[in-house]
């Protein structure tokens, strides 16, 4: 059995530091995954025909009282931009949703569906990077959990350390590439996706913002990790030096 070289308290906080990080990142995560928030932004879209009592600025109006008599002269007051109305609308991996203008609520759709066919196969590798960057952040977190939570020795721990390391740092490369992959599709969305949907202004949103401070927090927990194993080692090495050198002084020079 090796000598404790790092006192119990002091690795404990550390292991429990990494945890909280990798917990918050896989948070930050499923939250992001989830949500449409990615990108949001406005289109613009010609208002329709006032009908019946519907009035103010979201249709567009006739001088006709009689708008349903096709003789009559029927002559409409909006001119250049008037005849046209921001839509709001917010997109994520799974689908993109655009107000309606006369009623209220959402009206939704597959956003694979309006990205250009040749860029789908970006769409579904940023989904399955996606879906194993959660995979791994979770097995990091448990890895982490299982090596504050209970180990035998200080071998145990180290080897669950490391571990939690390779794979917290595997699932921040994924993330990583994720992200990306997704932005280079949305903006190629943006440019040849359908006429009815492409906005006229947008900017990413707070799923995007969460989506990359999860990933922060991600190699934030793999530098901790790999913090603390070097520590022990190298705390280790130094004890294990100084026993050395103790042992060496007693024999050469031996108690009588």
């Amino acid at each position: 059995r090796m000598p404790d070289s790092v006192p119990a308290a002091d690795r404990r906080q550390r292991a429990s530091a990494a945890f909280s990080l990798s917990f918050l990142s896989l948070a930050f995560s499923i939250t992001a995954f989830s949500s449409s928030y990615w990108c949001e932004g406005t289109r613009k879209v010609a208002k329709p025909f006032c009908t019946g009592q519907s009035k103010g600025d979201h249709c567009i109006r006739f001088n006709s009282p009689d708008a349903n008599n096709s003789n009559a002269v029927q002559y409409i007051w909006e001119t250049g931009d008037d005849k046209f109305i921001d839509q709001k609308f917010h997109a994520g991996i799974w689908y993109s949703c655009e107000e309606t203008i006369n009623e209220e609520g959402e009206k939704c759709r597959s956003f694979i569906s309006l990205t250009p066919a040749a860029d789908r196969g970006v769409l579904w590798l940023s989904i399955v990077a996606e879906l194993l960057y959660i995979i791994l952040l979770l097995t990091g977190a448990i890895l982490m959990s299982v090596e504050m939570c209970y180990y035998s020795t200080v071998i145990d721990g180290l080897k669950i350390n490391a571990f939690s390391a390779v794979v917290t740092v595997l699932a921040g490369l994924l993330g990583m590439v994720a992200h990306m992959m997704y932005t280079t599709v949305f903006q190629m969305t943006v440019n040849l996706g359908p006429e009815d949907w492409r906005p006229h202004t947008w900017d990413y949103g707070w799923s995007y913002c969460l989506a990359w401070a999860s990933f922060a927090c991600c190699m934030a927990a793999a530098v901790t990790t790999i913090n603390k194993y070097t520590k022990t080692i190298l705390e280790f090495k130094h004890k294990r030096k100084t026993l050395e050198r103790s042992l060496k002084i007693k024999y050469k020079f031996p108690d009588h």
